[in-house]
């Protein structure tokens, strides 16, 4: 197969897999059990050891039939100011979480997402494609 056809069903896949690095560091230190909070806050830490560019809690605004609405959204993490990154500790992702991950992609312009879910003794990983 192509290399260009692969990369294509694989946007931004060296980017995602150096989130999933950092994260899996994360996971390994902490092991599952906390709340999100803690592991956004550890992430914090191993993506600025990295040199990983992010910003936390990006704000978005949400817009219907061309009016905004009063309510927006946050994401968790934009890494590398194109893929969103969804934090979860949970005992496992659901479908109502990739539902949100496709609306916050639609809303952002990003076409790339990640949910990782620290809430089990692997780190459970997800990605989402627009």
């Amino acid at each position: 197969m192509d290399y260009s056809i692969r990369e294509n069903n694989f946007p931004y896949k060296n980017e995602t897999y150096l989130i999933i690095n950092a994260a899996i560091e994360v996971h390994k230190t902490l092991g599952c059990g906390f709340l999100e909070i803690v592991y956004k806050d550890a992430l914090v830490i191993e993506l600025e050891s990295r040199g990983h560019f992010f910003e936390r809690e990006k704000y978005y605004p949400v817009y219907y039939k061309g009016i905004l609405l009063r309510h927006s959204f946050n994401a968790d993490f934009v890494v590398f100011d194109s893929v969103i990154l969804e934090i979860k500790s949970k005992s496992g992702i659901a479908n109502e979480d990739l539902a949100q991950s496709i609306n916050y992609l639609k809303c952002s312009g990003c076409s790339v997402g990640l949910i990782l879910n620290f809430g089990k003794p692997t780190l459970e990983i997800r990605r989402v494609v627009l």
